[in-house]
């Protein structure tokens, strides 16, 4: 899925916005961000969650996934199983084995297959006033959000990472983005 040099552009921008924020720092925001996302959750009464393993300096939220498990709530992560199709999910827990798919993101390394969550954490590369995020340009969530029934979508992204872009036809907005 081609974007056009506009947010090629943009992405590169962003990425190296996301790579200044330095490590101390990314650990207070990314503190700020999952005490949010716990809040979401239990404010939701979310029993079943899609999660994301970090890449790229995202938001690495696993003191928070690891509440999560401890509170009941069943997590997956993302899975590619094909090229241009949406994300499958595997079942998951904190600490067990994890093994890098062909494209080099972290997988559990028992896939347990599951149905797409109720509900999903989205990792950003950047957002608009809109809700609309920007990734890498895969494509992968949009078509993971567009199937109905929808899943309830919480993009996460450090607030510094919030641009202004259009939005494209395919793109799907999240129902809320949440920041450090």
């Amino acid at each position: 899925m081609n974007d056009g040099p506009d947010k090629a552009v943009l992405r590169k921008q962003l990425l190296a916005r996301r790579a200044l924020i330095d490590a101390d720092d990314k650990a207070r925001r990314d503190a700020i961000i999952g005490a949010r996302v716990l809040a979401w959750v239990q404010a939701q009464q979310i029993r079943q969650l899609g999660v994301y393993w970090p890449l790229r300096g995202e938001p690495a939220l696993l003191p928070t996934y690891t509440a999560l498990a401890a509170q009941g709530v069943q997590l997956a992560l993302p899975v590619v199983v094909a090229r241009d199709a949406a994300l499958g999910f595997a079942s998951w827990q904190p600490g067990e084995a994890m093994t890098k798919d062909q494209m080099g993101v972290t997988i559990p390394a028992a896939l347990r297959m599951l149905a797409r969550p109720p509900a999903l954490l989205v990792p950003c590369l950047g957002f608009n006033g809109g809700h609309f995020r920007l990734g890498y340009g895969g494509g992968y969530y949009d078509r993971t959000l567009e199937p109905r029934p929808r899943p309830l979508a919480a993009g996460v992204a450090y607030a510094c990472l919030l641009a202004d872009f259009a939005s494209a036809p395919h793109d799907v907005a999240l129902d809320l983005v949440i920041t450090d």
